[in-house]
């Protein structure tokens, strides 16, 4: 499990090192310009979660995906990718690479979109990167996805926002749950904003799940399936939307900003009644991944919030690093199906060895 460890204490180095906050600018987030650090971060990220080999308890699953794909009715994006990785024999590591390369682009960016860009990528090794990149890689393109998509509604793009988290359905369709939040978000133009967003769910609906919600129904609540752990994974986002709602006032965010926030910690204290009231944990398990960016979002910024306004406190960015670290530990040595991610193996040195 040492790969796992020195991923999540390189983030922590930085982060711990690196105490200063940065001001973020309110125009469109800028690509391209990444600083070196960045740049080997995202390759080490792509390297691990695209070349991993027999990682994640839905590895054999993914492979028999993509070795018989008439038996299932996969979304779009995942059936053309299975198929060029099928056709020019690249199989599941091309499928993977290229998923991680979505996954941890979506993730730089929205790290490097907070105050404390290393701490929010902390954060996210702790179990975003570690559990759901490597174990539901089409919900983790999905998410990947959709953290570029928050990012351009944070600075003013509806339309973008709407964009990402269509291509974001099209790799897994439960993604189309983010659209109406645009709604919600927006102070501007609410009417026009409400009828073109609208109309643009419907056709995602559409296209995308309509022939697969019976499927979905039965599969989840009607064989009621249960996660271990669910009620877990909803706390530890129920926690930061409830700091987020009682110290909203100490976020320095736009109208829309907040607005957008707040429905998104509303929401994820709704799962938690969903929890209690659904049939199948998984499902709201499963739809609860998509809000795991409210735990970067929020304690990232949590050190300002509680500490000095744009200080380093140092003490609260090491609470939130032992509280990463505690969760990175709980997960491997304790959860139910850990003993699917390890050991982490890494493709090009098993195929040497081989």
């Amino acid at each position: 499990m040492w790969p796992y460890w020195i991923l999540f204490l390189i983030s922590t180095y930085l982060a711990i090192s690196r105490l200063r906050t940065i001001q973020q600018s309110s125009m469109t987030p800028n690509y391209n310009r990444w600083p070196i650090s960045w740049r080997a971060m995202f390759f080490l990220l792509v390297m691990m979660i695209g070349f991993r080999h027999e990682v994640g308890g839905d590895w054999l699953a993914y492979i028999n995906n993509m070795e018989n794909p008439d038996d299932f009715a996969l979304d779009p994006a995942s059936q053309l990718l299975n198929w060029v990785a099928m056709e020019t024999g690249g199989g599941i590591y091309l499928v993977n690479l290229i998923s991680a390369i979505f996954f941890s682009f979506g993730l730089v960016v929205f790290c490097r979109d907070q105050p404390r860009p290393w701490l929010a990528l902390t954060i996210a090794v702790s179990y975003l990167i570690t559990v759901v990149a490597m174990g539901y890689t089409r919900q983790g393109v999905a998410i990947g996805l959709a953290m570029m998509a928050i990012v351009e509604l944070g600075h003013g793009s509806i339309i973008r926002f709407v964009f990402w988290v269509a291509f974001a359905a099209t790799f897994h369709k439960s993604a189309v749950i983010l659209v109406p939040l645009a709604i919600l978000a927006n102070t501007k133009r609410r009417l026009f904003t409400l009828i073109w967003v609208t109309v643009t769910t419907f056709v995602l609906f559409a296209l995308l799940l309509k022939e697969a919600l019976d499927n979905l129904i039965s599969g989840y609540i009607g064989d009621e399936y249960e996660s271990s752990g669910a009620a877990i994974r909803v706390a530890m986002n129920a926690v930061p939307a409830v700091l987020f709602l009682v110290y909203r006032n100490r976020f320095q965010l736009t109208k829309e900003q907040r607005s957008f926030w707040t429905w998104m910690a509303l929401s994820a204290l709704l799962l938690v009644v969903a929890l209690k009231l659904s049939p199948s944990s998984t499902a709201v398990d499963r739809v609860a991944l998509y809000w795991i960016p409210l735990q970067l979002f929020v304690l990232s910024r949590l050190p300002n919030i509680l500490g000095r306004h744009n200080g380093k406190n140092a003490f609260w960015v090491n609470i939130l690093v032992a509280y990463s670290a505690t969760v990175l530990f709980v997960w491997l040595f304790y959860g139910d199906y850990s003993v699917y991610w390890l050991p982490y193996q890494f493709y090009p040195w098993v195929w040497i060895w081989q």
